[in-house]
């Protein structure tokens, strides 16, 4: 497209052409109006900066970072220029060069609520949640309708394990933006953090989020002509953002490296950010790798439609980055959730959810949108990805005390958890407590907390987070682990295992709450599981006592767990592999 004469005799008049265009959703439009300044006026500033945002748009992100460094570079003013590179950045996962970005918008003009609030959410993600929150604060007093700032406040407060202040700032965020599909998926996902959640009423919570964000999707939804021979190779597509140093991948590689290759292809849809030395590795196991950061929903689920793709495994649920209202357009004939968290994504065109026996014991499964599939032995297949050290002898034989330990991301450490173990601490006056916190004010606020319930708050340590060998390093000082909840550990707990630690957990009433069920009864440790808070206390004060036992698990723990259906691989590709058979033969009898 070419710009009137006499628009090209007055840029600004050119560019009012190009916000109008851009505004309106016209962005090929707006895109041409901006090359042809770009002609006449090389060096233009905005025309480069709307080029830039245009490309990131269409995830061109190295040319939308190199237009708009250009356009910083004749103008270094202007402050939405530092916030949009930023922007671009983080998209590139380069947020330590997205932070002086933001900074420098903040500094051009301090009343830019937008990039107050970019800036916090790049502060949560490095860890600085505290600040996070202050930049958040500050985000909403200059704007107090800005919905992000709500939702990232919200996530920070959920870190802190503040899970009762964090849902009335997603609230907040999802009364904002009632049309924000992933705002409300944030509050969503943490309410499964929150005691006195049932899974009745996640259920109900997880159908206004249907109503509101997929059902107006069904115009999309169109027949399948798939083979229907049941017992053909199947074409199996996974869409997740973690294919990468996510914990996901350490239960997912043992399938994608154990499957049978001549019944099932494998083929990644990859909303994948930062890809890194695990991508490369997922991406040498699949058949067919598709990247899809930044595709559009429908364009995405053209592209699987013409893979043929016949089941489609969503592995995020309402977690970061998911592509929920993907499926909501149904573009394979059969579709399932796995691995992210166990429960219900509420969509009606997630057909299965695949769990096990621990996680959803019988008559449960009207409290899940989809039809449950119980895996017979175990939902996870555990497989270490880093070089791990050996496990300890029991620090408790040398410090002459027991120290407990949970090494869970903090936000799961409730109010109910934390009375639990004051009172166990109470009962043991010379036990000790390790907790994985962050800094931050909650860490003060735990050690009132202890206080306020007659502990001495010197006996709670923190340890921040760190790299994954410091991680594993910390159970060398940890004799029994503590399981949080009513959320409780997946990945940590089997770390815990791995590294010879014992872990006491509480049977929850919801799935998330029962990942120590399923773990430690495929391990074959059911007498760790508590029915109650007081039995939890009496489980980990017996086991405390008895320093023979925790010394032979110390040693015992790791062949446990390899010798175990959690660590057996080709025997959990063999339950998978019936479970899709199971689905696509469902789908070909209903044809």
């Amino acid at each position: 497209m070419q710009l009137p004469q006499d628009a090209l005799m007055n840029i600004d008049q050119a560019m009012q052409l190009v916000y109008q265009h851009y505004q309106g959703g016209r962005f090929a439009e707006a895109q041409a109006a901006c090359e042809s300044i770009l002609a006449v006026q090389p060096r233009h500033a905005d025309a480069l900066h709307v080029l830039g945002i245009l490309a990131a748009q269409s995830h061109r992100l190295d040319a939308a970072a190199d237009l708009i460094s250009r356009a910083i570079a004749i103008d270094p003013r202007v402050p939405s220029y530092h916030n949009s590179l930023a922007n671009i950045l983080c998209d590139r996962g380069q947020r330590d060069q997205a932070i002086p970005h933001y900074q420098k918008a903040i500094a051009l003009k301090p009343d830019y609520a937008e990039a107050h609030c970019n800036l916090a959410n790049v502060l949560r993600h490095q860890g600085l949640v505290e600040d996070a929150i202050a930049a958040c604060r500050r985000a909403i007093s200059l704007n107090p309708n800005l919905p992000e700032a709500h939702t990232i406040l919200g996530n920070s407060l959920r870190d802190q394990g503040q899970i009762d202040e964090a849902i009335v700032s997603l609230r907040r965020a999802v009364d904002l933006s009632p049309k924000h599909a992933i705002a409300h998926s944030n509050l969503l996902f943490a309410l499964h953090f929150q005691p006195g959640q049932t899974p009745q009423s996640l259920l109900v919570a997880h159908g206004l989020w249907r109503q509101r964000h997929a059902d107006g999707l069904k115009v999309h939804r169109r027949p399948h002509d798939n083979d229907c021979d049941p017992n053909r190779r199947l074409r199996i597509g996974y869409v997740s953002p973690d294919f990468c140093a996510h914990v996901v991948s350490r239960f997912l590689l043992p399938l994608f490296t154990s499957i049978n290759r001549a019944e099932f292809e494998i083929i990644c849809y990859s909303n994948t950010a930062a890809p890194d030395v695990i991508t490369a590795r997922f991406q040498a196991a699949a058949d067919l790798w598709r990247p899809i950061r930044g595709m559009p929903d429908a364009q995405a689920a053209d592209l699987i439609r013409s893979d043929r793709i016949d089941i489609l495994v969503d592995l995020s649920m309402h977690a970061a980055d998911n592509r929920l209202l993907l499926f909501a357009r149904k573009p394979a004939p059969v579709q399932t959730t796995w691995l992210a968290y166990p429960g219900t994504t509420g969509l009606d065109t997630i057909d299965y959810r695949l769990t096990d026996p621990y996680l959803d014991p019988p008559g449960n499964d009207a409290c899940y949108s989809e039809v449950s599939i119980r895996l017979p032995e175990t939902y996870w297949c555990y497989h270490q990805t880093v070089i791990t050290p050996d496990a300890n002898a029991p620090p408790a034989l040398a410090a002459g005390n027991i120290t407990f330990g949970c090494l869970n991301n903090f936000g799961k450490v409730s109010h109910p958890a934390l009375r639990c173990w004051a009172a166990l601490l109470h009962s043991l006056p010379a036990a000790r407590l390790i907790l994985h916190a962050k800094e931050g004010t909650h860490r003060q606020r735990t050690l009132d907390f202890f206080a306020g319930e007659n502990v001495d708050p010197a006996r709670c340590t923190f340890v921040p987070s760190g790299t994954i060998a410091e991680y594993f390093h910390h159970y060398h000082n940890i004799d029994i682990a503590l399981d949080p909840f009513p959320y409780g550990g997946g990945t940590t707990t089997c770390d815990a295992l791995w590294m010879g630690v014992p872990v006491i957990t509480l049977r929850g009433e919801t799935a998330v709450g029962r990942g120590g069920v399923s773990i430690l009864s495929n391990v074959g440790l059911p007498e760790l599981i508590a029915q109650t808070p007081e039995q939890y206390i009496q489980i980990a004060a017996g086991l405390a006592g008895d320093l023979p036992r925790l010394a032979h698990l110390r040693t015992t723990l790791r062949q446990r767990m390899q010798a175990s259906p959690l660590m057996d691989a080709p025997r959990f590709a063999r339950s998978m592999e019936a479970a899709y058979r199971q689905m696509w033969q469902t789908w070909c009898i209903s044809r």
